[in-house]
């Protein structure tokens, strides 16, 4: 049974950085490729970044090229998000993501940027 649970959301001051993770289970994350996604009030889910699964590359979109950072760790069975000078327009709810078979989402992480 496939199982994604966020964590590390919360408050944070514009330019200040947080850590998401993205516990699985059900699935080793190295096999496939995963992604984080969100979503602000009012507003569509959007993607934001995406790691594969071979080899291990990235992408992302344009509105956080050099300040996040997506990654893995095989040993804990465990996706990162590290964002670093955030800003106020990132407020969202996080959530990470696995399409294998069907699309997987986990509860979601919320990230408010505020001062």
């Amino acid at each position: 049974q496939v199982q994604l649970v966020e964590s590390g959301g919360g408050l944070v001051q514009p330019g200040g950085s947080l850590r998401l993770s993205c516990a699985a289970s059900g699935f080793f994350v190295g096999s496939y490729a995963m992604s984080w996604y969100r979503q602000a009030p009012g507003k569509e889910r959007e993607l934001v970044a995406t790691i594969t699964s071979a080899g291990g590359s990235t992408n992302y979109a344009d509105f956080v090229k050099g300040r996040f950072t997506i990654s893995r760790d095989n040993t804990k069975n465990t996706m990162y998000l590290q964002m670093n000078s955030l800003k106020p327009e990132d407020t969202a709810v996080y959530y990470c993501n696995v399409v294998r078979l069907r699309a997987y989402w986990g509860q979601g992480t919320q990230v408010t940027v505020s001062s």
